[in-house]
């Protein structure tokens, strides 16, 4: 494989917004970033975050979950009330429900502290690029995926459930849209991770299983009893398109 030199994938310096309280981790990472060829923003609470990312627009948030003023999982689910941009959350709690959490709000990865400056803008990197390379926009899929009431349009990034709209986080489509593109094929959770995340991902499977629950509570009628988004025990997910049957 080619080796990429450093910034020659962002030529046009993405800009990132780091909602950081801690003054030292926020100039490290910053240092690291603008190395990178990166714009960098901090903001030291999440109240300014916000504020921060309704003025700038940036192409990526790298955001803390310990924050004053307001805390990041509020910050992230506000940014994806009106937003698909890339969210990398940090967080100094090694809990689980705290990462689950997080992405079940959306964000697309995250971090626990301490941890490398390095690793972090190799994630940066691999997130920006998935962003710019979705299988949403470079599928070649052109039109819509219909089965009983459940309608994908993938062109419009819509997802409709008996003619309503339903709002699916750019994870949750793509997820949504890899399984239904393939109706009756098992996908390991490796194999959704690589599809989906990308094969850089630096997550685990747990990552698959949050996003088909999060999912499931918004196309299924019975998330506990899923119609479309299958369990194949062992191995993964499926959808299954067969015609639902008739209640006894």
């Amino acid at each position: 494989m080619m080796a990429i030199s450093p910034g020659e994938e962002h030529m046009a310096g993405e800009s990132i917004l780091v909602v950081e309280d801690e003054a030292n981790i926020a100039k490290v990472l910053t240092m690291y970033l603008e190395k990178d060829g990166y714009r960098v923003t901090v903001a030291r609470d999440g109240q300014q975050g916000l504020e921060r990312f309704e003025r700038d627009h940036p192409d990526l948030v790298i955001l803390d979950l310990l924050l004053p003023k307001m805390d990041g999982l509020e910050v992230c689910r506000r940014i994806r009330r009106q937003s698909f941009v890339p969210l990398l959350m940090l967080t100094a709690k090694r809990d689980e429900t705290d990462k689950i959490v997080g992405l079940e709000l959306g964000a697309d990865d995250y971090m626990t502290k301490p941890f490398s400056p390095r690793e972090m803008v190799t994630r940066v990197r691999a997130i920006l690029r998935r962003a710019k390379q979705s299988p949403v926009t470079t599928s070649g899929i052109d039109g819509t995926m219909e089965f009983a009431e459940l309608l994908i349009d993938v062109p419009r990034h819509e997802v409709r459930v008996a003619g309503r709209i339903v709002s699916l986080t750019a994870k949750e489509f793509d997820l949504l849209r890899t399984l239904a593109g393939s109706p009756g094929k098992v996908f390991s959770r490796d194999a959704l991770l690589n599809q989906v995340w990308g094969y850089d991902y630096y997550g685990d499977a747990r990552t698959v299983d949050v996003h088909v629950g999060t999912l499931r509570k918004k196309v299924e009628a019975h998330p506990s009893a899923p119609r479309w988004i299958k369990t194949v025990w062992g191995i993964g997910y499926k959808f299954d398109d067969a015609p639902a049957e008739a209640s006894a």
